[in-house]
């Protein structure tokens, strides 16, 4: 039995190289790579199954054409030829009765391979296409890094975390999310390291980490300004650094001073572990050099979001922990590989005033009214269960007058609504080039199966279409070979010596870093080196607030066994989750309404409600309800997408969603029934 090389494509840091077990021409095993530094011959429990996934009898093999009404799922095959040539015809009419900008792409990171996930854009930016601005995870934490550190997300290497000597986990279950990043921990921890976890769920992070605190949801920014407020009380910052590489810190010093650590325990829910903690906690990480932040995403979803991952990731710039070995922060290694992006994706044939679209408002970019999207193009996504206010984006698929082509593995949600619905091929079976945004190792991988069926890859079907629509730049025809040549034909210094040749050969090669390899160590990447303190970061009042009508902060945090949707119906994970969508709800707030342990609660948020097994548990803080994971909104009790309680507000920065805002209340399903 062969065994392949490959990498995981799901949306997560570690970007695993990966082993694959082939007999007679199936795929029947996956392991991590033993010999890659950071893989180390594990795999995270969803790509374990992935084989599960790939045999999956209900994978999608031939082409399809809607026959029912839309939303009932009801299709007949076709061949390519057809329907190519179907939407191609019908995509031309859409264009000269109602302009390209009528047309838009949904898209986001079913797979990280570049080419697969962002080439096609190039074929909607040659049409003139509406353009999706993809905001539904990263742009928030981005727009707030690249606020206090310039342009470009990077960190340090993940081998030097070992060399930490404090370390915060901040918003993130790095356990389930980081998986990777736990044998560093452990070496740390080793060597003396103290690891602290703040979430408000209490997950497998948490018992590992030697602490825990759990915050109100939406308090971060007010908790990182009362560390600053005692490190700069107590004179614990590295003056000499912020002389050299900070701009003026008054304001800052300003907002901490109004943060002392008995405010921030009362407003972040954090009584129990007390102002004095607080206060121990600050000057540990300060007196540790090499104190290492490591924060996620999913404390920028909520209204002040941007302003809370600069106000965290500013510390170890106040202490100036980035000049030693193992400090600092992370929140993405993306901006480290230099890679040449100017053309593969389009972007040259971006017109500068086209209309543009964010993601998190695409309920109200489907609603008929003025200059309404009229054809809607969706590949790596499911927004009929991901995207905001999902009832509002269900009935906006469901219009008759909207022509809808859907890439896709198996029959989605979204899937049901589609007019022609096309087989996609997956990872094992088409070429691509993967970054990273948690590791600094360029990776390559071959197809290791046949294409199921007739399933063909994103990037041919938009080559295909291109070709009958008579568009020409040279890009819209490029294979991933020509891709991944052009992204290496750069002159940056972290990929030099990286050709395509040796990349093919090895699969996987590290960047090549400066050494030692400490990003900001000379200040930010500003053109005057200045880490931005000022505009200083703020604790914003919250447009939805908690009330007596809605008391709660709803929470969707990744579950152990379902990543987002991707792996949403392979059968041994939804057993492994419980069978169906589960919420986790501390005690107290259930015996308030009724709602007992292993029943049925309804949800209700001012967008919509739905229907959920509960849990009790104190990993739930009191006034939190814990979503664990998005499921099909087909497989859950009630037929409803978790965003049905979401709407279109947007964060601070970067125009972010607020996934992590949502205000409900908890009823009692036989009481609500009633």
């Amino acid at each position: 039995m062969p065994i392949l090389r490959s990498v995981c494509p799901l949306d997560c840091p570690d970007a695993c190289a990966l082993h694959i077990t082939v007999e007679d021409g199936v795929m029947t095993a996956l392991t991590g790579n033993r010999e890659h530094p950071v893989t180390q011959g594990f795999a995270c429990v969803k790509t374990h199954h992935y084989p599960a996934r790939q045999n999956h009898p209900d994978r999608l093999s031939v082409p399809l054409r809607r026959v029912g009404p839309k939303g009932e799922g009801r299709f007949e095959s076709v061949s390519w030829d057809e329907a190519l040539g179907e939407i191609a015809a019908r995509l031309q009419d859409v264009v000269t009765k109602y302009g390209p900008e009528s047309v838009l792409p949904y898209c986001y990171a079913g797979t990280m391979g570049l080419v697969e996930r962002d080439q096609p854009l190039a074929f909607f930016r040659a049409l003139g296409a509406s353009e999706l601005d993809q905001t539904i995870c990263a742009t928030t934490g981005g727009a707030a890094w690249e606020a206090n550190y310039g342009p470009a997300k990077v960190g340090p290497e993940l081998e030097d975390v070992a060399h930490a000597g404090f370390i915060i986990l901040w918003g993130i279950n790095s356990l389930r999310s980081h998986l990777h990043l736990t044998p560093f921990l452990k070496r740390a921890r080793a060597a003396g390291a103290h690891v602290l976890h703040i979430d408000p769920y209490r997950n497998e992070t948490s018992r590992f980490a030697d602490e825990h605190w759990q915050p109100t949801p939406g308090t971060d920014a007010a908790l990182a300004l009362a560390f600053g407020h005692v490190i700069l009380q107590e004179g614990l910052e590295d003056t000499d650094y912020l002389a050299a590489y900070a701009n003026d810190l008054s304001e800052y010093r300003e907002r901490c001073a109004e943060w002392t650590p008995e405010r921030a325990a009362a407003f972040c829910g954090l009584e129990a572990v007390g102002a004095q903690r607080i206060r121990a906690v600050a000057r540990a990480f300060a007196g540790a050099g090499a104190g290492f932040i490591k924060v996620g995403y999913g404390m920028t979803r909520n209204e002040s979001g941007g302003n809370a991952l600069r106000a965290v990731t500013l510390l170890p710039a106040l202490t100036g922990a980035w000049r030693h070995r193992g400090g600092g922060a992370s929140l993405s290694t993306s901006g480290s590989f230099g890679l040449n992006t100017a053309r593969y994706s389009g972007a040259h044939l971006l017109k500068p005033d086209v209309r543009h679209v964010n993601m998190n408002r695409l309920a109200s970019a489907l609603e008929e009214g003025e200059n309404p999207i009229k054809s809607l193009f969706v590949f790596n996504s499911n927004p009929a269960a991901v995207a905001p206010d999902s009832s509002r984006v269900r009935a906006g698929l469901a219009r008759n007058d909207l022509f809808t082509v859907v890439l896709e593995h198996f029959q989605t949600d979204t899937a049901d609504y589609a007019d022609f619905l096309l087989p996609a091929t997956t990872f094992l079976e088409h070429p691509d080039l993967y970054t990273s945004y948690g590791h600094h190792y360029l990776q390559w991988a071959e197809p290791v199966v046949a294409p199921l069926g007739e399933c063909r890859p994103n990037s041919w079907v938009f080559h295909e279409l291109a070709r009958r629509l008579g568009l020409e730049d040279e890009v819209l025809f490029w294979d991933a070979e020509r891709v991944a040549r052009e992204l290496l034909d750069s002159d940056h210094p972290h990929l030099a010596g990286i050709t395509f040749e040796r990349l093919r050969e090895e699969r996987s090669i590290k960047l090549k870093l400066p050494e030692p390899y400490r990003p900001y160590a000379d200040g930010s990447h500003y053109p005057d080196k200045k880490i931005r303190f000022s505009p200083a970061p703020q604790q914003l009042t919250f447009d939805e607030a908690p009330s007596e009508t809605r008391p709660l902060r709803l929470i969707s945090p990744p579950g152990p066994f379902v990543l987002n949707t991707t792996m949403g119906n392979v059968p041994a994970l939804l057993k492994a989750a419980g069978g169906e969508p589960q919420v986790v709800v501390h005690p107290a707030d259930a015996a308030r309404v009724g709602v007992t342990h292993g029943g049925y609660s309804r949800i209700v948020s001012a967008h919509g409600s739905i229907v959920r097994r509960t849990l009790l548990s104190d990993a739930a803080r009191e006034g939190v309800v814990v979503a664990l994971g998005q499921w099909w909104p087909k497989l859950a009790p009630d037929g409803r997408s978790l965003n049905d309680l979401t709407g279109e507000r947007l964060t601070d920065l970067g125009g972010g969603s607020t996934f992590g805002n949502v205000t409900v209340r908890l009823e009692s399903f036989t009481e609500a029934a009633d």
